[in-house]
């Protein structure tokens, strides 16, 4: 899908929104991909918040979305995150409000649909699953989300 710099949506954690549905903290992020660092530090800093995040809007339909694989704890939606539908405090692995042994199912079924999303997207030859964390790590929405990426060849070291 390619937009334009004019466009009325926005790239927000690797999925195209409109500017009307994005929170304000995560436009003014997008609009400064260029300093990727300080978005992540803006983000951390309001990530305890409690209040709901996007990826909360996409589970409850409020915010529109490609799915390409949901089951009753999951859904992917390009271009590729998979994330919990409940959230139940687990918003990184290792920070305030982390993973934790009781998370250990929601975690393993994360993995599991990341390959189950990698079939379907037709990158089962060769993909890699990301997790950022903290915001050294440019993590940017603390609502805990695995990427899926592939399609192309990948490089090492990862950038």
């Amino acid at each position: 899908m390619a937009l334009v710099q004019s466009s009325p949506m926005l790239r927000l954690c690797g999925l195209w929104v409109s500017r009307d549905f994005a929170p304000r903290r995560f436009v003014r992020h997008a609009a400064s991909s260029t300093n990727e660092e300080a978005a992540a530090r803006a983000a951390a800093a309001t990530a305890d918040t409690g209040g709901p995040t996007i990826f909360d809007k996409i589970i409850a339909k409020e915010i529109p979305s490609n799915i390409v694989y949901e089951d009753e704890k999951v859904l992917a939606f390009r271009d590729v995150l998979v994330i919990p539908k409940l959230r139940d405090g687990l918003t990184g692995l290792d920070n305030m409000k982390s993973a934790e042994p009781r998370h250990a199912d929601i975690l393993g079924q994360l993995l599991y649909a990341a390959k189950v999303v990698a079939e379907k997207e037709g990158v089962a030859d060769g993909y890699r699953v990301v997790i950022y964390n903290g915001g050294e790590g440019c993590k940017s929405v603390y609502h805990l989300h695995v990427h899926v990426l592939g399609g192309r060849q990948m490089k090492w070291p990862p950038g």
